[in-house]
């Protein structure tokens, strides 16, 4: 194998910081120097992290995106600018890019990624870092990640929650569908243009998807393979979850069934009702109102699990609710009933959600997650509970 090469003086002088790190030094720089990431989406996750890999000095940067810019855009994506409207997202990106670090090779990819050459154009990489925000996209890059065998450094935003994990079938930890094994049903999850997002939390969650593919080529520190990181901004709070790989998973389990890339099974309209995804005797996701009714019901009424922090319920809380953190879930799943309707409730939805994803993972067929969380209870149901 042909080492990496030498840094030169002026690598040595730009990347000074980073010889500086034991865990990185000479060797992790020249790693970095000869590495090929490719981001998919130059939007609010991938402007973070492509701008931080550049200034690191990966050799290699993919920009995958064939969107143009939009002037909503700019209030959170940034390798675009207000000149750079009605452009494509590739263009002002490589741009912006070229004036961050003008050593590092750039290629555009503005047919962003489809079906039918998802495999080859992964195959040219070696980490793959997922700023999409479609759930059509995010299955697609899953499976063509799994498929290649190569890492997926994922992360999404909705409102103020961010979630990130390292998707890693190859080196043993779990993939996206592992955690969610098909989308959610049309309607269950808002899009960000509907809910909106705080554009500073795109910024922390793509800071640390770039973060993530630095250890995977460097070997510095421990990525997130089989953990879930989740972010409440609001409270500024980071907690982690412990993932397991599912052996029943469609990609990456013992007898996948997933073994090519159908363009059918990543329709952009893949939460659209079909006969793919029948209603199910517990949903994924449920309103206010249809939580608030079954737990009404008898005789066997459904159950809340309130997984916020004690100083939250301390501004409001449900009567009846049981209060377990999401952070405890892990060690006090003997305490759940698997015959009970559990509903699990948050603030606004998003750590319920990956709340209710685990338990199904782990054998808990009757879970499902409140949509909108307290917040949509309060709004919704119960003025006299106090908003924040």
């Amino acid at each position: 194998m042909t080492p990496p090469p030498a840094l030169s003086p002026s690598d040595l002088a730009r990347y000074g910081r980073h010889l500086s790190l034991a865990e990185i030094g000479v060797e992790g720089q020249r790693k970095l120097a000869e590495a090929r990431i490719l981001v998919v989406g130059a939007g609010g996750l991938g402007s973070p992290a492509a701008l931080y890999l550049a200034a690191a000095g990966v050799g290699t940067l993919g920009i995958a995106d064939f969107d143009r810019v939009e002037r909503h855009n700019l209030q959170r994506q940034l390798l675009h600018g207000d000149a750079d409207v009605g452009e494509p997202k590739v263009d002002s990106a490589l741009r912006r890019l070229r004036a961050v670090n003008p050593g590092i090779r750039l290629q555009a990819h503005p047919e962003g990624v489809q079906p039918d050459t998802a495999l080859s154009l992964f195959s040219a990489y070696d980490v793959i870092v997922d700023g999409t925000d479609t759930f059509a996209s995010r299955y697609l890059n899953n499976d063509a990640a799994v498929i290649t065998g190569r890492p997926l450094v994922h992360g999404n935003v909705f409102r103020f929650d961010g979630q990130l994990s390292v998707f890693d079938p190859a080196r043993g930890g779990p993939c996206y569908r592992c955690l969610f094994p098909q989308p959610p049903p049309v309607g269950a999850v808002p899009s960000c243009g509907e809910a909106g997002v705080m554009g500073a939390l795109c910024g922390v969650i793509g800071s640390l998807q770039a973060l993530e593919a630095i250890k995977l080529v460097t070997g510095a520190g421990e990525p997130l393979r089989g953990r879930l990181l989740a972010h409440d901004a609001l409270a500024q709070r980071f907690q982690i979850l412990s993932l397991a790989r599912d052996p029943d998973c469609a990609v990456c389990g013992i007898t996948p069934v997933i073994r090519k890339l159908d363009p059918e099974r990543y329709a952009p309209a893949c939460a659209s009702p079909s006969s793919t995804f029948m209603p199910e005797p517990f949903p994924l996701q449920i309103s206010v109102s249809a939580a608030r009714d079954l737990v009404r019901q008898g005789p066997a009424p459904a159950r809340i699990i309130d997984v916020r922090e004690p100083h939250e319920l301390e501004i409001c809380r449900l009567q009846g609710a049981e209060h377990i953190p999401m952070r405890r879930i892990p060690e006090r799943l003997a305490e759940l009933p698997r015959d009970q309707h559990l509903l699990i409730l948050c603030h606004h939805g998003s750590r319920s959600l990956h709340v209710t994803q685990y338990l199904r993972q782990q054998g808990f067929p009757a879970v499902s997650n409140i949509a909108g969380g307290i917040e949509a209870w309060a709004a919704e149901l119960d003025p006299s509970l106090v908003r924040y």
